[in-house]
């Protein structure tokens, strides 16, 4: 995968983990922090780092453990090795519990370490088997846009798939799923995913946008172009909207139409991925490329 293709779907997946952290913070009652580490037994250790599995006692200090785990997501994306390390030593010896393998778990992330973060993300979900629904499903997700970083979409797809038995009312993850469809080349299917969240959330633009791609795939262009023509009106900020509706009309023979769409991609997110598309279109297009 390309490192702009990559850093996409890092960004995306970061955004989401706003997410998690919103629910996992409030549900403090799973946050309690010890004052003393505990003596951990061999029978305590869960594989490959993912600290310390125990249930968690009841809540002692809500206010110190949220404090905490704010500011290990912060160094976790300022500097994720030392956030890594400060973050597996709060679940080793100081009862983190699941914020703390969660830190660590963004941690991995932000170093590049897709695949152990989407592990990561995967063993922690399965620490929330029995209750907090949203929360497992959300680090189900999670671990999809890790898979998806590590170019590895078909483990996206059934990590975002795990996210959607747990919670199929969340439209995100059924846009998750579709993202992950796709760079399967699996594109009808995306289709129908991203069917699904239009059905429960009709005003996002992002679906629209995504579906006109998948539609332009699959050459339904007229679709493709009224998808891309809603994603506009719905988010006019969103800067892959302009360029998918950009890309249409370069289509259907509206060149002018095309460069004066990819011109506004450029003007709302000059330094973003689509804003880098946007400039190899034009670039084409000056040049007579198809």
């Amino acid at each position: 995968m390309a490192l702009r293709r990559r850093a996409r779907y890092m960004l995306g997946a970061m955004k989401r983990l706003a997410l998690i952290a919103a629910v996992l913070l409030a549900s403090a009652p799973a946050f309690a922090q010890q004052t003393q580490p505990r003596t951990q037994s061999p029978a305590q250790s869960a594989p490959r780092g993912a600290g310390i599995v125990r249930p968690l006692p009841p809540l002692a200090a809500a206010p110190t453990a949220e404090a905490e785990y704010r500011d290990c997501l912060a160094r976790a994306a300022q500097n994720p090795a030392i956030a890594y390390e400060d973050a597996m030593g709060w679940a080793r010896t100081r009862g983190g519990g699941e914020p703390a393998l969660h830190c660590a778990g963004v941690a991995l992330f932000n170093r590049g370490e897709f695949r152990q973060a989407a592990q990561a993300f995967t063993e922690l979900a399965a620490r929330f088997r029995d209750r907090r629904t949203l929360v497992r499903a959300s680090l189900a997700a999670q671990a999809g846009h890790a898979w998806l970083a590590a170019d590895e979409p078909a483990r996206a797809s059934a990590a975002f798939g795990a996210a959607l038995d747990i919670a199929p009312e969340v439209a995100t993850f059924w846009i998750d799923r579709a993202e992950a469809l796709a760079a399967e080349k699996k594109y009808w299917e995306a289709i129908d995913d991203l069917n699904r969240a239009a059905d429960l959330d009709a005003q996002r633009g992002d679906i629209y946008a995504f579906r006109a791609a998948a539609y332009r795939r699959v050459e339904a262009l007229d679709l493709a172009l009224e998808d891309a023509e809603r994603a506009v009106r719905l988010a006019p900020r969103m800067p892959e909207a302009w360029l998918e509706r950009g890309i249409l009309k370069q289509l259907k023979g509206d060149k002018d139409g095309a460069r004066r769409d990819w011109r506004e991609t450029l003007l709302i997110d000059p330094e973003g991925a689509a804003a880098d598309a946007a400039r190899a279109q034009i670039e084409r297009m000056e040049l007579g490329v198809r």
